[in-house]
């Protein structure tokens, strides 16, 4: 069996790709706002793109505000993209152990979601029960994008700033080759201070396109270390143009030139 963090690797690589679409589909700003056309529209972007694209990040909140009927829009979303691509729930979660146990089961397998997104805050033990499957993923929130981000992470403790300790911790917790970090790409200076610490672990990346994240900056970073940089975006793709399947299928082609150009780039020199 492979572990994770092996076979979201082996995805990108087999479809010479690191573009994952980050699924935050709010139907408030759809041209017809009913929960059945929005579910039908998020099925029909995975149709149109996931011969391109590897992985897709569902944002939780955008369906858990529905109740139950969003409930049924990110099982659908699971049984839609299937093996296909990696499908990561980006949930953000973390409680005490058994808080987090049940997270796991309910998110990891019964939804079969491949990975999630976790806050490191409440440590080890609110993180451990989601890392226990080995091909099962865990994305540990570490330098994130958001304009807040400094009033927590940027803190000194230990004559280092607290991101780099999460880092740190999350290399300890590695045991299973399937930990990762959520790192801002609109944080470039410290990306590479951060790269040398998290080793080859994959970073999921929010902040290219609409926040301003560098594309070649953060494929550059991401793949040092032989690790595995996800570039996720969402508006820059679901907003392009018209918001029309046709728009979207067109951005997401644009960008997956864009990073095969610049890993042809890297593979030359």
């Amino acid at each position: 069996m492979q572990t994770f963090n092996e076979k979201i690797k082996n995805i990108c690589i087999s479809k010479n790709n690191y573009l994952c679409i980050g699924l935050d589909v709010d139907n408030k700003k759809l041209k017809n706002q009913s929960i059945a056309y929005m579910r039908d529209y998020i099925l029909d972007i995975i149709d149109a793109t996931i011969d391109l694209c590897p992985i897709y990040k569902i944002n939780f909140a955008f369906f858990e505000r529905l109740g139950s009927k969003g409930f049924e829009i990110i099982e659908k979303i699971s049984l839609h993209i299937d093996d296909k691509a990696i499908k990561i729930a980006d949930a953000k979660r973390g409680d005490i152990g058994n808080s987090s146990k049940y997270y796991s089961e309910a998110i990891l397998d019964n939804l079969n979601y491949d990975a999630i997104t976790v806050s490191p805050y409440m440590g080890e033990d609110s993180i451990k029960p989601f890392t226990l499957n080995k091909d099962k993923g865990v994305f540990i929130l570490c330098l994130t994008s958001n304009q807040g981000s400094q009033d927590f992470q940027y803190n000194i403790h230990e004559n280092i700033e607290l991101y780099k300790h999460v880092a740190k911790f999350a290399i300890k917790l590695n045991s299973n080759n399937n930990i990762g970090l959520v790192v801002g790409a609109t944080q470039s200076d410290k990306m590479k201070e951060l790269k040398k610490i998290t080793l080859n672990l994959p970073w999921l990346m929010p902040g290219v396109g609409f926040q301003g994240g560098n594309l070649k900056e953060s494929i550059e970073i991401g793949l040092k270390n032989n690790s595995t940089p996800i570039i996720n975006v969402s508006r820059g793709v679901l907003m392009h143009k018209n918001g029309e399947i046709k728009d979207i299928r067109e951005s997401a082609m644009n960008y997956t030139k864009e990073i095969r150009k610049y890993l042809w780039i890297q593979k030359k020199f």
